[in-house]
């Protein structure tokens, strides 16, 4: 097994009185695809917002290769190799995919306003190597020829695949991937399987939360399923179909 890339130990999380996150353990290997899974309300997006830095817990550690990174913003998590998306799209209207994909790059950035007006040629240079490295993205993905495209004026799964370029610009270690397949058609989900395979197979690490079981069965080595934000099991796919307990609460729950 490789060694983990996430660690996640006694993580709390509460809102008032609604403790949303009790005492999650979780682990996610280097280079595997593992889900995140459970009925509405189980706190998946909560432990996502958690992870990718967009809350701070009440308690608890989270560590990304070895380093301790509970409670950082995440502009500091992006630096640190932290990539996500969002469940709902995020795609900036009136601008090219190719832009779009640019924006995920600013973390890796130097040149800013004064740069550019103190040392043009420098700002160029970056913004050239900027440019080429959005476009590898797109390549990757498989999407280079809607560079160009307008954005917002593309089938609804092809906006999900530039929002999962824009999250690898930056060539992050660890991806966190929230309900990709929201709103996506058969053929759409199946093709959104393909990218994920294929981020798997070039390094990157994914962690994800769907409800789409067709999906999460297909591309995930590792399942962990939440139930009232506790962590009730945690293994293979062909474990987690097997366990009494997720058959009960989950596999079997009229809103799964």
């Amino acid at each position: 097994m490789n060694r983990a890339l996430l660690e996640v130990e006694g993580l709390h999380h509460w809102f008032g009185g609604l403790h949303v996150i009790d005492g999650v353990d979780l682990s996610c290997p280097e280079g595997v695809v593992k889900a995140v899974i459970g009925p509405n309300g189980a706190g998946k997006s909560t432990l996502f917002h958690l992870i990718g830095g967009a809350l701070r817990p009440r308690t608890g550690s989270i560590r990304v290769g070895g380093k301790e990174t509970a409670g950082l913003p995440s502009h500091r998590m992006a630096r640190l190799g932290v990539a996500r998306t969002f469940q709902s799209s995020r795609l900036f209207p009136g601008m090219s995919v190719l832009d779009n994909v640019l924006v995920g790059l600013h973390v890796r950035g130097r040149s800013g306003f004064l740069a550019d007006a103190l040392l043009p040629s420098s700002a160029r240079s970056e913004e050239r190597a900027l440019r080429a490295r959005a476009l590898e993205a797109l390549e990757r993905l498989g999407i280079a020829e809607l560079a160009q495209a307008d954005a917002a004026g593309l089938p609804f799964g092809r906006q999900r695949i530039v929002e999962i370029a824009r999250a690898l610009a930056p060539k992050p270690r660890l991806l966190l991937l929230d309900e990709p397949a929201c709103g996506l058609n058969n053929s759409e989900t199946a093709d959104l399987a393909e990218r994920i395979r294929a981020i798997r197979a070039g390094g990157v690490t994914v962690l994800l939360v769907e409800h789409d079981m067709s999906l999460v069965m297909e591309v995930a080595d590792q399942i962990a399923v939440l139930h009232y934000g506790r962590k009730i099991a945690d293994g293979t796919p062909r474990e987690i179909q097997a366990d009494p307990d997720v058959i009960s609460v989950y596999l079997g729950a009229a809103d799964a």
